[in-house]
Formats: structure tokens, sequence, C-alpha cells
């Protein structure tokens, strides 16, 4: 504890009693104060900068976001004013900087059977926000319910001067027992914004305005006076979607090349040798006949682009080549979907398909 010297001393008591970090920890319950009869809201911790401290108020890019020093529990106490709105539980489900493939399906199953109780009205899901989009649209594809779930993080750690992480907790719990909310996918909120998980993307390393949906715009808002939502999705999520990872425990590996000048076949060739069945090509990111080659050997190659935003098209060239277009997506959201996608299928067709419609 000597390297967080933390001037406020009820937080440091509060420190003094974690012995380790966070992983796996069981339910606790944070609506023994709430009011009967509010929305149940279960809050799932994953670590990220929203559980950060560091060793000075105003640095606040020094600090440690692996959820070590700031529990759940923490940042849930700091926002008395949820006892209001909701009847909140929650799960540490993880404390890391970001989450892997083990974390995901745990967190995915866990959401969906928390969800599939009658009683229950959402779920929030605290997560680093480097990575935030690539677990949500994970969700996105895998919880199988209708009620809101809502990915959630913060650019500022717990510890720092004008934090945005209890504003933005405060928002998502808000959204996620908001009934209105319910057929939305899985959500990211940040800076009062509502955003589709499939459409929003990190577009700056520091400020709090850095999740936007380019192409599209966010969903709504989280205002102070309520939660106002302007646009539905026609896209397959959630309680829509085809994959079911329940049984799970792993998913097929697939890699991201991404495209440059002179870029050679090298990269394709090492990730089909280290095992990848499927490769998210980004901009182009392969020459030299590595994907024919990769192809011969079963390899599933899906053309994303590295622009930020518009679509990939499909055409009767990638078709011959055998390469399945992203539309829209980002490359490392067509790698989550290529991952489930080949849990399913080799087909090209059918890869296609599910593409075309989630």
């Amino acid at each position: 504890m000597t390297y967080f010297k933390i001037c406020n001393s009820k937080i440091l008591a509060t420190f003094t009693l974690l012995a380790a970090v966070i992983v796996g920890r069981p339910s606790v319950s944070m609506g023994a104060e709430s009011t009967p009869g509010l929305p149940k809201v279960k809050v799932f911790t994953t670590g990220g900068t929203i559980q950060g401290a560091g060793p000075a108020r105003n640095e606040v890019a020094n600090y440690r976001g692996d959820g070590s020093m700031v529990t759940g529990k923490m940042i849930l106490d700091d926002i008395p004013e949820v006892k209001k709105i909701a009847d909140v539980s929650l799960e540490e489900t993880a404390a890391v900087a970001s989450a892997n493939t083990k974390i995901l399906i745990e967190l995915a199953n866990h959401i969906s059977e928390w969800l599939q109780r009658p009683d229950t009205s959402g779920a929030v899901v605290t997560h680093g926000t480097a990575t935030m989009e690539e677990t949500a649209y994970f969700l996105n594809l895998t919880v199988r319910s209708d009620k809101p779930v809502v990915v959630v993080g913060a650019m500022r750690p717990f510890m720092a001067i004008s934090r945005d992480g209890p504003l933005n907790l405060y928002n998502a719990i808000r959204v996620a027992a908001d009934p209105e909310a319910r057929d939305l996918g899985v959500m990211v909120l940040l800076n009062d914004e509502i955003h589709a998980s499939r459409d929003v993307t990190k577009t700056n390393t520091v400020r709090v305005s850095t999740f936007v949906s380019r192409d599209l715009g966010p969903l709504g808002f989280a205002d102070s006076d309520r939660i106002v939502l302007y646009r539905k999705l026609l896209y397959r999520h959630t309680h829509k979607s085809e994959f079911d990872v329940s049984k799970m425990t792993d998913l097929p590996k697939v890699d991201i090349v991404y495209g440059y000048q002179e870029g050679g076949r090298a990269a394709v060739d090492a990730f089909i040798a280290d095992g990848a069945k499927g490769i998210v090509l980004v901009d182009g990111g392969a020459g030299g006949g590595a994907i024919e080659d990769g192809r011969k050997k079963g390899v599933v190659f899906v053309q994303s682009d590295r622009k930020g935003s518009g679509r990939v098209m499909e055409g009767p060239r990638s078709a011959a080549r055998g390469v399945v277009t992203a539309d829209n997506l980002n490359g490392q959201k067509a790698r989550d979907l290529l991952r489930l996608a080949l849990s399913k299928t080799t087909d090209i067709k059918e890869i296609q398909r599910i593409f075309d419609e989630y």
C-alpha cells in the first residue's frame, strides 16, 4: 500500500481491507437499503480505469486499472443516489486490464442467467475502455435476453480530480433499469451518451468524449431529467442471436493483420503456423498469394477496413478469392463475430450470411 499515497483517509482505510486482486468473488447484495419494488439491476465488475487508483489525484494517466485497489463495492458505495432508482446487486467477475476468452464466456453466461430470472430488469458491466467495444459486441452476440445490458467505464481513474466514472456508472444503472431500453442489444455508455455496441468505437486515448458511433450516431442520451432514446436496431443481437456459449470454454483462434504500404505475407503465414482458423484483414493486410495459400489450408479470411467508418462491400473479386466482407465492422469486432461463426461452420457462404445479419 506504500505506493498509493492517497490523501482521503476514508478511502485509504477502505483500501487497507483489501487483501488480493479480485477474481471470481461471489455476488454481494447492495440492495439492503433500497426501496422494495425497485427494478433489480446487477453490476458485473471486471476492472479498468473506472476502478483505477494512483499515487496522486492530478496524475490521471499514472494509475493501476486492474481493479486490485478499488473494489466494485467501493464504486457503488460512491453513488448512494442509485438506491432511489434500482435495487442493485454486485458480482465481481474479474479484475483485469483486458478480458480474455474465458472471462468473456463466463461473463456472457452469468449475465444471461441473471436476466433470465423473471424478477430482474437489467445488467451493467464495468470495463476498461481500451477493449470495451470488443467485450460489448461479444456480449451483444451471446447474451440471451432482450433486457438492457449496459457496458460502462471511465476515462479518468476513480481517485482522479473530476473523475467521470461515478456519473457514468449511475447513468448506466438508470438505463439498465429503464424498460424502454429493452431490445436495444448491449449498449455502451460514457459521457452521457448511449451507444449500440455494434456501432461504437473508441476514438481518442484520453478525452471523455472518446466513444463515437461514426456511421449511425448514438442511440440516445442519459440526461439528468430522463433517459432519451431515438432509434431501434434492425440487425440481429442478444435474444435473436444464433450463438450459444453456455457450454463453451474456448473459441477458434482468429487473428488480425493490419494493411499498410509494402505489407507482405509474413504475418499471415505466421498466424496460420500458430494455429489461426481465421484471419481478419484490415485494409488489405496480405500479399504474395498468402490468402490463396491460406484458403487451401481451410483458413477463413474476412476483409475489414482501417478507415473507421463505411462498409466493405461484397463483390465478384472478394467472392472469387473466397474472402468474407465485414460490412462496417472494424477489425476487432469482425474478429469477435468470426470466432463465433467458426464455432458453427467453415462454409464461406454461411459465414458471409452471418456477417450480413449481425
